[in-house]
């Protein structure tokens, strides 16, 4: 973390949004947002200097409920707008809340590179081996023989070690904790963010309706001190209840012993500040059912920050010469384009000149073939008549319009009367307020029992309806009926009073008669 800022005093509540949180009950992410929460303003790091991005994913909800700057981006692409904003801003303290899947799967490559480069920037990676957003399937982190919706008869992959992969990326702050572990999971976040360079943070996340129990080996109160091994640097790798077992290196392959057995001295000592991340890697490998997991501080060194490094070469590079623009457009190595002087094909619909030969303009698509030149011929006239025309030339039907204190029967007998579809119902000053129409008639008073005697249209209508003006073109009318899924469209005047309505049919007989013709 970058932290150029004195510490000021700041609460729970000063990150907390107020949204609602939508989690699944008893999903692990509400212990993490309540521990980050808390923890943050411990770091002392203004909000307005403080960032969450997300990919996507049910971790990925996460900036919506941080009363700070956050970005909800697309999967597997979160770190890259991580970079992106560090390289730019490199005062903000950034977090990156990500997934197994988000992270591991489609955003693999992004990953890799973020924690090579060391960038400085805080990655939460929230592991509950499964794809819970997409409801069950497999993931990077599923154990191999898993069973779920997209592996019914077990997953027959290998799963991603995060901390291996990590390690082998040369990370220089890597740690794992657990969601219910909240203590812990404090410790670690603060530890991160006063880490200057990329940290990987892997959560243990418990995932109550695709994954129950997935981590239940680090969080049963009854198994957890067998399970479960604490790195602490500088001190003896010791578990269990009573602290009786330990790790001991028997050459390069580690083993579980009883400490009164080999004696405490013979116990293998965690290093977290090891250059050789040797011993990181041995831990990352250790798991059930031979081995307690660990969780922790696994390394934690110092190199050389990636935005800091490039900063520094980008003002070492203005120090050493001016920016001179015009010099760099004028460079040796510059070469000239040489205009196109032959006779191409020439689009009957957009006019591009295309080079000789060409089946379909490179501009528009169509088809330059002889023989579909009419297709392409009355492609441009009809695209051209829906930019150039207006509304005006369908010649819709005047406007059937009844106030709202009208009757649902009265609109029904006017209706059937006249032979259309809708009505346009009106205020007081006679401007439109509503439509109804036969949809409403069926779904709101034949199948719902209501009387038509005792109801009001403007009781039962569709209020503040799409609308078009008699200058709108042809084109805004088609948009407007198909992105709303409309019949009718009332055309109104310049003060909002019903002119006229245009209809679906109006539409279909305008294509159908330019086609013909």
């Amino acid at each position: 973390m970058t932290a150029t800022n004195a510490p000021i005093k700041l609460t729970r509540k000063d990150f907390t949004s107020g949204l609602a949180v939508r989690w699944c009950p008893g999903c692990g992410d509400f212990a993490i947002l309540s521990q980050i929460q808390k923890t943050l303003p411990e770091i002392g790091v203004p909000r307005e200097n403080t960032v969450f991005i997300s990919g996507i994913g049910c971790s990925s909800r996460f900036p919506y409920y941080m009363n700070v700057y956050g970005i909800h981006s697309i999967h597997g692409r979160a770190l890259t707008l991580a970079t992106g904003l560090k390289v730019a801003r490199p005062e903000l303290m950034i977090w990156v809340v990500t997934g197994d899947g988000d992270a591991l799967a489609i955003g693999g490559n992004h990953f890799l590179h973020a924690l090579r480069r060391n960038i400085d920037i805080n990655i939460l990676l929230f592991n509950n081996r499964i794809y819970g957003l997409t409801k069950g399937q497999y993931s990077p982190t599923s154990e191999y023989g898993k069973r779920t919706k997209s592996s019914p008869d077990g997953s027959i992959e290998h799963p991603v070690n995060p901390i291996g992969v990590a390690i082998g990326a040369e990370t220089s702050f890597i740690a794992r904790t657990v969601d219910t572990f909240q203590k812990h999971l404090s410790m670690v976040l603060k530890r991160a963010a006063e880490h200057s360079g990329a940290t990987l943070v892997e959560i243990a996340q418990n995932c109550r309706i695709f994954n129950e129990g997935a981590w239940s080996h680090l969080t049963n109160p009854d198994t957890r001190a067998d399970n479960v091994l604490f790195l602490e640097h500088g001190k003896p790798m010791l578990f269990g209840k009573t602290m009786e077992k330990g790790i001991r290196l028997n050459g390069l392959t580690p083993e579980v012993v009883n400490v009164s057995d080999v004696g405490e001295e013979n116990i293998l000592v965690h290093d977290e500040k090891a250059d050789e991340p040797t011993l990181a890697y041995l831990l990352s490998r250790m798991g059930p059912p031979d081995f307690p997991t660990p969780v922790g501080i696994f390394r934690c060194i110092s190199k050389p920050v990636y935005d800091q490094s490039l900063m520094a070469q980008v003002k070492k590079a203005q120090e050493g010469s001016p920016p001179d623009l015009n010099a760099l457009y004028r460079q040796s190595e510059s070469w000239a384009v040489p205009a196109r002087n032959v006779e191409g094909e020439k689009c009957p619909c957009c006019d591009y000149l295309n080079l000789p030969g060409a089946d379909e303009c490179e501009m528009c698509l169509i088809s330059l073939i002889e023989e579909e030149r009419p297709v392409a011929e009355t492609r441009r006239l009809i695209e051209a008549s829906l930019y150039d025309d207006t509304v005006a030339v369908l010649e819709p039907a005047d406007a059937v319009s009844l106030p709202e204190t009208a009757t649902v029967a009265t609109a029904v007998h006017t209706m059937r009367d006249k032979r259309i579809g809708s009505i346009l119902v009106t205020d007081e000053s006679g401007r439109l307020s509503g439509i109804f129409t036969e949809r409403d008639v069926l779904a709101r008073v034949v199948a719902e029992e209501i009387d038509p005697e005792s109801h009001l249209i403007g009781e039962l209508m569709t209020r503040d309806p799409e609308t078009i003006e008699p200058e709108n073109s042809l084109a805004q009318a088609f948009h407007r009926m198909m992105v709303s899924d409309l019949r009718y469209l009332p055309l109104v005047d310049g003060e909002g009073r019903p002119v006229s309505i245009v209809t679906s049919r109006d539409l279909i007989d305008f294509l159908s008669a330019r086609i013909e013709s």
